[in-house]
């Protein structure tokens, strides 16, 4: 095996190495395997890998072979490993969303964004866990069970792309690949010390990924640095004729692409509003506020103004009143079961109740599903919520002539295991359809459990399409915050 330190490597790292002949794509599909075989089952049995593609070193060798006769990389993304969350289609694996009601439901093609990946040159390497149909935040399926946050064993890693975020932490692979209908992309960043971006409603395809709410479900990177999540953006953000929401897109994609964002001094000149309802007021957030304010005096030393927002948004009340995630649960989630092949356990969400082919920490949330549905005049108010909230937000951010929006992804540190997600601040994006990039913000104190503490995460927060302004915001701050460290104990 070469001396290449494969440990926190990035995509240009790979790359220059690969262009050296120092490692070849099979090295480093050997070398994650290898984590995976020692740190998911074993050891501190993470347990965040639901399936190993079994072509992994099939696709390498052709890719290396590919590279023997042209010396050149075969696209952006050439070899590089990816970890999919299990609801996202990868033609010949199971999609099983977490659930052992679909467990053999093999996917016929890749889902649009696997294609994208592929056409990229990336590896799918591995099939990650997720709380069982995306439903909640603590990572818990029927088809695996628990996932463990590398940082503090004892918690959970966020969700529901909390396999994808363990993994990616752990090293499992250079890039991830989660969903996100209220969270769940920036609840495993922040509670694994890595950067997700929700990119706005429509910029990236939904199609052939098991649905949850289409008014809100979109999917996205999660990566150890700002840089290869803003490369894997590049690689998926596209029109899809397939999902008519991506038509809203076409000609806001940057001709540059969104790597020529990444600029050093992107903070300043910047003016950010800092949500002060989104930041806990009891005992219990005091860590987390802290470290947000510390995040925020890095934002003003290096050229941000720093606004304080003193209007009210509540996200509990959001979470509850205008999210249409649980009222869209079942009719969007029944489109798909229904569409499955006569062979399929299940063709309903009431079928998969009846058979118990479930997850018992969804039952609750499920029961409420069933008893709710699109065609309401509960379902109506909440849209009509939702077009004022995003009216409201703009004019909050004209009046004060923001650039973004910043506050803590969570009020508090991320749940134990065992335990529920509370106080989570994700709702805003995930309602509004707007962008917001969550990058790692700092450490709780060290404690036996967690030695170099629990990450938290920031959100920035921006309107539609703004993605280039948030991606300079965040690699700035990433790049004189220089906070993310790999967890202990796995490293070698």
């Amino acid at each position: 095996m070469s001396k290449f330190e494969f440990i926190e490597a990035t995509i240009s790292d790979i790359h220059s190495a690969i262009l050296a002949k120092e490692i070849s794509c099979r090295d480093l599909v050997e070398f994650y395997l290898n984590r995976i075989d020692a740190y998911d089952k074993q050891g501190p049995s993470l347990n965040s890998i639901i399936l190993i593609n079994p072509k992994a070193k099939e696709e390498a060798d052709e890719l290396d072979e590919e590279f023997k006769k042209t010396g050149k990389l075969s696209g952006p993304l050439h070899g590089i490993p990816v970890l999919l969350k299990d609801n996202v289609d990868a033609i010949g694996m199971p999609t099983t969303a977490g659930s052992l009601s679909l467990a053999g439901n093999v996917s016929e093609a890749d889902s649009f964004l696997t294609a994208r990946l592929r056409k990229a040159g990336a590896i799918i390497l591995a099939k990650t866990n997720l709380h069982e149909f995306a439903i909640w935040g603590e990572t818990i399926s029927s088809i695996l069970g628990q996932t463990l946050n590398p940082y503090d064993l004892s918690r959970t890693p966020g969700g529901s792309s909390g396999g994808t975020g363990a993994g990616i932490a752990a090293n499992f692979g250079i890039i991830g690949i989660g969903s996100d209908s209220v969270n769940s992309i920036r609840s495993p960043a922040s509670a694994n010390c890595l950067v997700g971006i929700r990119p706005t409603l429509g910029l990236v395809s939904r199609s052939g990924i098991v649905p949850y709410s289409h008014t809100q479900d979109t999917a996205g990177p999660i990566c150890r640095t700002v840089k290869d999540a803003v490369l894997t953006l590049d690689a998926i953000a596209a029109y899809d004729s397939a999902d008519a929401e991506t038509a809203w897109g076409l000609g806001m994609i940057p001709d540059r692409g969104y790597a020529a964002f990444l600029k050093k001094d992107g903070m300043k000149g910047r003016r950010i509003g800092i949500l002060e309802s989104f930041f806990g007021k009891d005992e219990i957030n005091t860590e987390v506020n802290q470290i947000l304010k510390k995040a925020i005096d890095i934002c003003s030393d290096n050229g941000a103004e720093m606004i304080s927002l003193a209007g009210h948004i509540d996200s509990s009340w959001l979470v509850s009143n205008v999210s249409v995630h649980m009222d869209e649960l079942k009719d969007h989630l029944n489109s798909y079961l229904q569409k499955l092949p006569s062979n399929a356990q299940v063709h309903s969400l009431e079928e998969v109740m009846g058979k118990g082919l479930y997850h018992s920490s969804i039952k609750t949330n499920l029961e409420t599903a069933m008893a709710l549905s699109t065609s309401t005049p509960e379902y109506r108010q909440k849209l009509i919520l939702r077009a004022e909230l995003q009216t409201k937000i703009m004019k909050l951010m004209a009046d004060n002539r923001l650039d973004a929006i910043v506050f803590p992804h969570q009020q508090q540190l991320v749940c134990r295991v065992g335990e529920s997600q509370k106080q989570r601040n994700g709702v805003l994006s995930s309602v509004t359809g707007f962008p917001s990039i969550s990058v790692p913000a700092g450490f709780s104190s060290p404690a036996q459990e967690a030695p170099l503490g629990v990450p938290v995460g920031m959100e920035i927060f921006g309107r539609p399409w703004s993605e280039p302004l948030l991606i300079e915001i965040a690699y700035g701050f990433e790049q004189a915050s220089k906070i993310r460290k790999a967890p202990l104990g796995i490293q070698e």
